[in-house]
């Protein structure tokens, strides 16, 4: 077995299981601890506060808008390009077609493809520019944080490399981060990715039976 066939075979394989594994652990473990029970009589429904509270925080509240300008529009960038490069990217595509699910989807031409890449990585210099800049969330920010953000960084870099047609090593080094990038995923915060739709729903759930929003 060569090294390009150990990359695209046993270790893709050993990273998404873990991927998998780790993420549906996580889930499960944090649903399993369940919640302290309400003794209090209703005053609405937990199951619209909760969903009330995952798409109204998806925009921010008017008083902050002026500050959350520059990371919202950012982060929207980012994740929106992102969300489109690898669900829509003709060799996503044909990887999740011959590798996941075995069938396929119409991929974005190579132009859109390339333009949401681009998008893709300005939203995250601006976004990793922020965390370095604001002090704040500077102080906050620990090894996980940039560990994260800059696994994130170096798929998109070999993935844009790896496009140059014919040149097996870049899409052997793309192929190479992002298996990496499926093994660190479930054990950082990288697990956002999930989990925020059950931290703000529990949040709406709980203000959504006393009657209040958030």
């Amino acid at each position: 077995m060569s090294f390009a066939q150990f990359i695209e075979g046993p270790l893709w394989y050993a990273s998404a299981a873990i991927f998998v594994i780790g993420v549906a652990w996580h889930i499960v473990s944090v649903l399993r601890l369940g919640s302290r029970r309400d003794l209090s009589a209703p005053r609405a429904g937990a199951a619209g506060g909760a969903i009330a509270a995952n798409i109204r925080h998806f925009f921010p509240s008017g008083a902050f808008m002026k500050r959350t300008t520059f990371h919202v529009v950012a982060g929207y960038v980012f994740h929106l390009a992102l969300f489109a490069l690898v669900l829509f990217g003709a060799p996503h595509v044909e990887f999740i077609k011959q590798r996941v699910l075995g069938f396929g989807w119409p991929a974005f031409p190579h132009g859109l493809f390339v333009f949401c890449a681009e998008l893709a990585i300005a939203g995250w210099i601006m976004l990793y520019l922020r965390r370095l800049m604001d002090p704040v969330l500077r102080l906050i920010s620990d090894a996980d944080d940039h560990v994260s953000s800059l696994l994130v960084f170096v798929v998109l870099l070999t993935g844009c490399m790896a496009l140059i047609q014919g040149v097996t090593a870049l899409r052997l080094i793309h192929m190479l981060a992002f298996e990496a990038l499926l093994v660190y995923f479930p054990f950082s915060r990288l697990m956002h990715t999930f989990m925020f739709l059950f931290s703000r729903g529990y949040t709406g759930a709980v203000y959504g039976r006393r009657g209040e929003t958030l």
